[in-house]
């Protein structure tokens, strides 16, 4: 058998490539929407990917079922478990069609359905709570002899010492009262869990620094025997249905804002994206025409934060490419259809744009390097700047006209903040912002500086006057001032 784990370090997503290598059919799994990725990788492990399926409909990225079945006519098997509410529209018939006008070559499954690559037996269990229609597979490998699966594709259920978080329809999708339901579904999936043979690997969806769940561990796999002993959230599964409700929903981040569409988008059916934008490389003068077009949207990706705030193009967004690039780009350009362009290295443009599609946001039309945007300012181009200043000016900071804002989420923000400041996660703050003062300075903070950078670059393209707090909150915890509460 052929296992390929692929791994998207920005999302902290997995996705699995599965062959038989005695017939060369490939399954994948979970995979993201620029599928070339995959295609190269199977052709050069001389597989040849014959199949899709996914645990489950994603919040977090743009899945690449769709494009596959499109391009290629490939087989696909899912997930037709759950409520009618959130299940795969887009291969649904009568109403499911390929552009071509053929139906979908789609496979629905259920609890225990099971279906084969090859010599490798895939079999669905329905493990709901994340999401109503949530599936793991478990993997048997026939063509080895093995007569007992090895492993489970877990997908969001269960993580690396956590689990799944059950709260997004709710607080993602915005379906009210969706919440503690789906944590006690959720427990009931683990009490299943608790009944699996400890050998069986677990291989997950994500990893550390997804918000898919709020203690993922960075080990890519596990297996059922060290989850039941060392994960917490089984743990409280353990004791009792209350115990575990609370446990699973306290603390949850607030999700990025983006969660929402992509739930939808993968639900009804992601835009097919066929060949990767490819932005063109603009010249100074060019840079003056869209720094001056409302439309467009100047997306900065220096990773020197007071670079930016020293000297940017008006309303640009900072970004900076590192592993938040589409966790602050996601959470912070509501419209998915925006011209984008990309202060940039010409190197990181390919990561960047395999970002951008992962998340929808497919009108990527330049892209300027670091040195062009050097001479647009040299030649008179227009620039902005914002404040940058540390905690130990705090003080001196706060007058009547100024508002201490702080964009870390709401958990850590209860923990201990700065007295009287407002609180509004970097990851909604769209949502946030029209319940922000206009008339008085933002002062911007967050844990470390990274979150604030690009809060405080959002705010001022809403038209605010911003003070950017550049320091870490521990420096302001560790004065002597009795600012500092506790909830």
């Amino acid at each position: 058998m052929l296992f390929r784990q692929i791994f998207d370090e920005k999302l902290a997503q997995y996705a699995y490539l599965i062959g038989c290598q005695q017939t060369g059919e490939a399954l994948l799994i979970d995979p993201g929407r620029d599928i070339d990725q995959y295609l190269g990788l199977a052709e050069g492990e001389g597989v040849a990917i014959t199949a899709v399926t996914e645990t489950h409909i994603h919040a977090d990225f743009l899945s690449g079922a769709r494009e596959c079945a499109e391009r290629f006519g490939t087989m696909l098997y899912l997930s037709d478990e759950g409520t009618d509410e959130w299940k795969y529209e887009w291969a649904q018939t009568p109403d499911g069609r390929r552009d071509s006008g053929d139906d979908y070559d789609v496979t629905w499954l259920y609890d225990n359905s099971t279906f084969s690559i090859g010599n490798i037996e895939i079999t669905a269990l329905h493990t709901p709570g994340h999401t109503p229609g949530h599936l793991s597979f478990l993997i048997t490998d026939k063509g080895g002899g093995a007569h007992e699966p090895m492993g489970l594709v877990t997908g969001d259920f269960v993580f690396v010492g956590d689990l799944g978080r059950p709260d997004l329809l709710e607080s993602a999708a915005n379906v009210e009262g969706a919440m503690d339901p789906s944590a006690r579904t959720l427990y009931d999936s683990v009490q299943r869990f608790l009944d699996l043979p400890d050998h069986l690997q677990v291989w997950p969806a994500h990893g550390a620094g997804s918000a898919c769940g709020k203690a993922l561990g960075a080990v890519p796999q596990s297996t059922v025997g060290y989850e039941k002993r060392f994960n917490p959230m089984i743990d409280a599964a353990r004791r009792d249905e209350d115990t575990f409700v609370d446990a699973i929903l306290e603390d949850q981040p607030e999700p990025p804002l983006y969660f929402a569409r992509m739930k939808r988008d993968n639900k009804t059916g992601p835009p097919v994206l066929g060949e990767l934008p490819s932005p063109r490389a603009l010249t100074a003068r060019e840079l003056h025409d869209v720094a001056a077009d409302e439309e467009a949207l100047v997306i900065d990706t220096r990773r020197d934060r007071s670079a930016f705030m020293d000297h940017h193009i008006p309303g640009a967004l900072y970004a900076p490419m590192n592993k938040t690039f589409n966790t602050v780009v996601g959470s912070l350009v509501e419209d998915a259809t925006t011209p984008i362009s990309l202060i940039i290295d010409e190197e990181d443009v390919d990561e960047a744009v395999r970002d951008l599609v992962r998340i929808g946001h497919d009108n990527v039309q330049g892209f300027a390097e670091i040195e062009t945007l050097q001479r647009y300012f040299a030649n008179g181009g227009t620039s902005a700047a914002i404040k940058e200043r540390p905690f130990d000016d705090l003080l001196a900071l706060r007058t009547g006209d100024t508002a201490v804002l702080d964009v870390r989420y709401r958990s850590e923000y209860e923990a201990g903040h700065v007295k009287g400041a407002l609180n509004a996660s970097y990851t909604r703050l769209p949502e946030y912002a029209a319940d922000l003062p206009t008339d008085r300075t933002m002062i911007v903070h967050c844990g470390s500086g990274a979150r604030a950078a690009a809060a405080s670059a959002y705010l001022q393209r809403t038209g605010r006057d911003v003070i950017y707090v550049n320091d870490r909150f521990s420096n302001y915890e560790s004065t002597e001032e009795e600012a500092t509460v506790a909830a």
